[in-house]
């Protein structure tokens, strides 16, 4: 498996954090503070620059400074030996990304290019909330595996949100509903076929996952549940019929949309059954067979950001995920309120640990 590493950070114009160039480690990088001190923030960078997107926000603006017209964040960033840039600059809404000075051919070509997995608290949304943000799960694994799925959802909300209109401006008998229905099944299929696929895969590594951070003897399952017929024709039909409900509702009814995933715990669904901290064990087991799936599919250890875990798991807990993640390998940015907690996984070589002090944006090497 090849090497991944970002080898140093900078940010500019960006939350609250100071400009300056932070160097990190190929291992193991603990950032340690006060609350509001800028931890997170720092995350937050490395994230917008490996993805182009934030995990805090869906406004990316908002990650500028207070009073900043323009923020950017840059890392250089080595792959099995081989050094690259990559930067990401905001500007009044305009979002530009380049890799060695160049724009990718797209962003999705760009979020892959360096992958990154992301525990942070509101990561509890995972097991707790809506099937939004297991969906998002599944389009990022897909997305591993066949980068071309991206255009198939793009043209599928695209079909999908000219069908509502249609629906909404000259009613559910207008011929033009046949063109856009038949593009809404045709990219529909292609991304329900692509996020089977990823859940397929997902569900027995975030099985195995749970068993190793998991309550003792508690099982996970997890599987997937379309929001769709799986015969075209079944789709088209559907559509066709909840015309009069869609227009009301001012959505579709069926649709990949609507996917989710089905997780339960000991054959009951966790949403209404799971303590907070098995919530949490998981969201971790989601986001461990996260890693290990991106793993397989670009053959590099993804890049691991945890936010304050130290906070969020009991010590059983979060010795149990350090050591997950070092039977992982690959780098870790960590932050934490309390450091003692946080032991350095076992099997790390020596000096593969870094300690940092954040302080009011100010990153410190200890």
């Amino acid at each position: 498996m090849r090497e991944l590493a970002i080898e140093s950070l900078t940010a500019r114009g960006f939350r609250n954090l100071e400009p300056q160039e932070v160097e990190l480690g190929p291992g193991f990088n603990v950032f340690a503070g006060a609350n509001a001190q800028g931890k997170t923030n720092l995350l937050e960078a490395a994230y917008v620059v490996a993805t182009s997107r934030s995990f805090r926000t869906s406004r990316i603006v908002e990650v500028l400074a207070h009073g900043a017209e323009a923020a950017s964040v840059r890392a250089a960033i080595r792959e099995e030996g081989a050094p690259r840039e990559q930067s990401v600059g905001l500007r009044q809404g305009v979002r530009a990304a380049r890799i060695d000075g160049k724009k990718p051919v797209n962003l999705a070509a760009y979020a892959v290019s360096t992958p990154v997995v992301v525990f942070h608290p509101g990561s509890v949304v995972l097991s707790t909330g809506s099937g939004m943000e297991r969906r998002r799960l599944l389009d990022r694994l897909a997305l591993y595996r066949s980068p071309a799925v991206l255009a198939d959802a793009e043209a599928y909300s695209r079909a999908l949100r000219a069908r509502q209109r249609v629906l909404d401006s000259r009613g559910e008998a207008t011929r033009d509903l046949e063109h856009w229905e038949a593009l809404v099944v045709r990219h529909g299929a292609a991304l329900r076929d692509a996020r089977l696929a990823a859940a397929q895969e997902l569900g027995p590594a975030a099985e195995r996952a749970f068993s190793a951070i998991g309550p003792s003897g508690a099982r996970l399952s997890v599987t997937y549940a379309p929001g769709a017929p799986e015969d075209p024709g079944a789709f088209l039909a559907a559509l066709a019929r909840d015309r009069p409900r869609d227009r009301a509702r001012g959505s579709a009814s069926v649709g990949p949309h609507r996917d989710d995933l089905t997780v339960e715990l000991d054959g009951r669904r966790v949403r209404g059954v799971a303590s907070q901290g098995q919530h949490r064990a998981v969201v971790l087991a989601l986001e461990l067979a996260e890693i290990s799936l991106i793993s397989a599919a670009r053959d590099v250890a993804p890049i691991l950001l945890l936010d304050d875990v130290s906070s969020e798991l009991d010590r059983t807990r979060t010795e149990a995920l350090l050591r997950a993640v070092g039977g992982q390998g690959g780098q870790v940015l960590l932050t934490t309120t309390r450091r003692e907690l946080i032991e350095t996984p076992v099997g790390l070589p020596e000096g593969a640990r870094r300690d940092f002090e954040v302080v009011s944006g100010r990153i410190l090497r200890r």
